[in-house]
């Protein structure tokens, strides 16, 4: 009974320096690894095996990205104006055992450096160029604390400037400045808008203007072909009705007492006009009116000497 329990009791201390023997790293992790007080190893992840009693594990370092973000500090510009600014640094632990023996705390260490650099970088520029120079600004800030940090083992991967805001009176004659330049802005556009729509409409007009003479142009044309046109027709009626007249008179052999008589009938006709006071006889006429009175004689007589 006595050896049952001796024999467990070995198994229990074995199993109980084992346990503390092994180590087990998580990924993206570093132990640092103290023997007997003084740096031994690091431990990179995975299993690994150390001496209890004798090897200590003295930090636990995470080597992935980490965010080092605090609260808005002031600056004072070339131009002394305060100016609040909000940052944030992303770091990377390079090497464990500077980040552990080199700096006590490099969160904090990095977290002031920024601060100091910061504060100088922003000195030495006015308000202006502060709030239209960010990128400038974060290359200086990552030029200086890469220098500083490579002896703390640690790399500063990135750098933003998540605000820079300048005093209320600046904002409000900021503010001032750019509802100005909106307005002068929606201003030009304005001009800029009726301006092209008065070319539009006077590009508009004359166009019209050139379709309506073209219009009128080719009417004119058309009425004055048309007018030709029936000009032509009839003058060639009024040959055509000549020269059946004069053809029906030269088969008839018409008389000049039928002439006559024709022009006496058509003289009331011609004296209903206003302006026809006068009336010319050709001499042919007179005769052949002399004969139309001797042919109403001999009608006359005629009848007188009827039964």
């Amino acid at each position: 009974m006595t050896m049952i329990l001796i024999v467990a009791l070995f198994v229990a201390v074995l199993l109980l320096i084992f346990w503390r023997s092994v180590r087990i790293v998580p990924h993206s992790m570093q132990d640092v690894v103290e023997r007997f007080g003084k740096f031994h190893r690091t431990l990179d992840s995975g299993f690994n095996v150390v001496i209890p009693g004798v090897d200590q594990i003295r930090e636990r370092i995470d080597r992935r990205v980490q965010v080092v973000s605090f609260p808005p500090q002031s600056a004072i510009t070339e131009d002394n104006l305060a100016v609040e600014v909000d940052s944030a640094v992303y770091i990377r632990v390079r090497d464990a055992y500077k980040a552990t023996y080199e700096v006590a705390n490099f969160i904090q260490a990095v977290e002031q450096l920024t601060l100091a650099t910061l504060r100088n970088v922003i000195g030495g520029m006015n308000l202006e160029g502060t709030l239209t120079s960010r990128d400038q600004i974060n290359r200086e800030l990552k030029t200086v604390l890469d220098e500083a940090t490579s002896d703390w083992g640690i790399e500063i991967s990135r750098i933003e400037l998540k605000g820079i805001e300048p005093p209320s009176s600046v904002q409000e004659a900021m503010e001032m400045q750019m509802r100005a330049d909106r307005e002068k802005r929606a201003q030009l556009l304005s001009a800029e808008g009726e301006k092209q729509s008065a070319v539009l409409r006077a590009e508009g007009e004359r166009a019209a203007a050139v379709l309506r003479a073209q219009g009128q142009a080719e009417a004119q044309m058309l009425t004055a072909r048309a007018d030709a046109d029936a000009q032509t027709l009839r003058a060639r009626g009024e040959a055509d009705a000549i020269h059946m007249v004069f053809k029906a008179l030269h088969t008839s052999r018409v008389d000049p007492e039928v002439l006559a008589y024709q022009y006496l009938q058509k003289l009331p006709e011609i004296a209903k006009g206003d302006a026809n006071k006068v009336w010319i006889v050709p001499s042919e006429m007179g005769q052949a009116l002399q004969g139309v009175g001797a042919a109403f004689q001999r009608l006359r007589d005629d009848v007188v000497r009827m039964p």
